[in-house]
């Protein structure tokens, strides 16, 4: 869906949809580069990066394996509990594999050290991230992400995948959803 759709609820674009074709391909060839001869993993985190996974997967030219989970560390509210819980496992195996974490957007970092730290503890060769999205002044631990599409403001974002109450996912845009909207 075209932002201008929604153009009352949102305060501004920070990514528009053709700067994330440019970066999604060109974050494809450079994971193309860095495993290539190697057998590749893609662990996509449920919801938010279905978009950005299905994306990368199509621009990418070395054969891969994709498979999905969902974790959360959040309870009722919007704030973090700390206690990181999986709701949905990994189908495949990860012993023995290359295994890249697909992530729509890294703030705190928290589930995705956790998640990182889970899967190399589970006998993974190698554990990378790749995300299309950071604020890095949101960050409360320091997790390395191998690939970054693009660094955001810490501010409340939708589109692409990102969602605020399960709507605005299907916005081919980044974008600051309006304070109006959620408080």
């Amino acid at each position: 869906m075209d932002v201008s759709k929604v153009a009352d609820q949102i305060t501004k674009v920070l990514v528009t949809e053709e700067q994330i074709k440019a970066r999604v391909a060109e974050l494809a060839a450079e994971i193309d580069a860095a495993y290539a001869g190697k057998e590749l993993l893609l662990v996509g985190v449920l919801k938010g990066a279905v978009m950005f996974m299905a994306d990368l997967s199509r621009a990418m030219q070395i054969p891969t394996q994709v498979d999905w989970m969902a974790v959360s560390s959040y309870g009722s509210g919007t704030v973090s509990s700390g206690v990181v819980r999986i709701l949905k496992d990994l189908d495949a195996d990860v012993l023995g594999r290359h295994v890249l974490i697909v992530e729509d957007i890294v703030d705190s970092g928290l589930t995705l050290s956790w998640l990182a730290h889970n899967l190399t503890n589970r006998g993974a060769v190698s554990v990378k991230v790749v995300a299309l999205l950071r604020k890095p002044e949101a960050a409360k631990v320091d997790v390395n992400v191998e690939w970054i599409g693009f660094d955001l403001p810490n501010e409340f974002v939708v589109g692409y995948g990102l969602d605020y109450n399960e709507n605005y996912r299907s916005l081919t845009s980044v974008a600051v959803l309006s304070p109006k909207v959620y408080s």
